[in-house]
């Protein structure tokens, strides 16, 4: 492994060598030692102060998985589900609505800009929804959507929410508390390694829940309500997964939130600066939809930038994905990836590589 390369992708970030520590350390069984469980509800605090006031959900797997075990547990068949989307992975919320046999209602805004809310509330006042769901900030194109006025329309239509902020929880202010089921994920905005996916969960949305069966066992969430109380959980947790985040947060709620959301603002700026100077513009129309915790540039022939700026300066970073491959280069400054230092030196390689 390339160990001297500095990794500026938006996801999985660097994880510091705090996070790695805890992680090796020796690990409870979950199943049969009480201390787990005290570790585990120690940890679900912590996370309250990112997530707030709604019930907080820890599952054994990467961020899709969060994904689809809100669709899984709140869309049974015939229900009728409004995704809000502006790029790809507000379409992919249809494919598990379609999975789980409910119906999938895409309402689509450019993927340059936010969401189009006329359109929106034309879409809850022509028909009758069950759920909808939405992305905070669609990474790859670094777009970061309002979801504030959109979630007042979903709740003036008793319509319940599921919001994707893999990539911006903990990065950037999240609504979390008017969301009915938030998704994050480790490996993004904490820094920790990947395999863990961490919801909070409304009680509007586990009384759906408990409304009838999922056809998913492992995507189900109805066990995971009352785990913690009954010091059961439906699979053996990943523990040291589990550790490894807990010093993640550690270091997030150290430096304060507020911090953290300062320093990924600043970050991005002086990202948006420099790319500026050197004649390219980002991807999303405005610097008010652009993201604090990646940066997405229109440049032709961005793969073959990519390579060069790997290979000749050791820095790797993202293209954009699907039909923007070769189209949009992304840098990642989120998590502990959100240093100043880290940005000077991508911008000054990615002017030489352009020079």
């Amino acid at each position: 492994m390339d160990d001297d390369l500095l990794r500026l992708t938006p996801g999985p970030t660097e994880v510091p060598a705090a996070v790695r520590e805890r992680m090796s350390r020796a690990a409870w069984n979950p199943d049969v030692e009480p201390a787990f469980y005290a570790f585990y509800r120690d940890l679900v605090g912590k996370l309250e102060a990112v997530y707030g006031p709604n019930d907080v959900v820890i599952l054994s797997g990467e961020g899709i998985l969060g994904l689809e075990a809100a669709v899984a547990s709140l869309v049974e068949a015939g229900d009728r589900v409004l995704c809000i989307a502006n790029g790809r992975y507000g379409e992919g919320f249809a494919d598990f609505v379609g999975l789980y046999g409910g119906e999938a209602v895409v309402c689509r805004s450019p993927s340059t800009g936010g969401y189009d809310l006329e359109r929106i509330e034309a879409e809850l006042e022509a028909g009758s929804f069950d759920v909808a769901t939405m992305v905070h900030c669609e990474t790859p194109t670094g777009v970061l959507n309002d979801l504030e006025p959109v979630l007042e329309l979903l709740e003036a239509h008793e319509v319940v929410s599921v919001v994707d902020a893999v990539s911006s929880l903990g990065g950037t202010p999240v609504p979390a508390a008017r969301i009915d089921v938030c998704i994050g994920a480790t490996q993004k905005c904490f820094s920790a390694p990947p395999g863990l996916t961490v919801l909070s969960v409304s009680e509007r949305a586990w009384e759906r829940i408990e409304s009838f069966e999922t056809r998913s066992y492992y995507a189900d969430l109805a066990p995971w309500r009352e785990a913690l109380e009954n010091e059961w959980f439906p699979y053996s947790h990943a523990v040291s997964n589990l550790l490894a985040l807990d010093a993640a947060v550690d270091l997030l709620l150290e430096e304060g939130l507020e911090s953290v959301f300062a320093r990924h603002e600043a970050c991005a700026e002086r990202c948006r600066e420099r790319a500026r100077a050197v004649g390219l513009e980002t991807y999303p129309e405005h610097d008010g939809l652009a993201s604090p915790t990646v940066t997405a540039l229109s440049l032709e022939g961005a793969s073959a930038v990519s390579q060069r700026v790997r290979e000749e300066h050791g820095i790797v970073l993202a293209t954009g994905l699907g039909e923007h491959e070769d189209d949009i280069l992304r840098i990642g400054h989120m998590g502990h990836n959100a240093r100043l230092e880290h940005v000077v030196r991508a911008m000054d390689a990615l002017e030489a590589v352009l020079a």
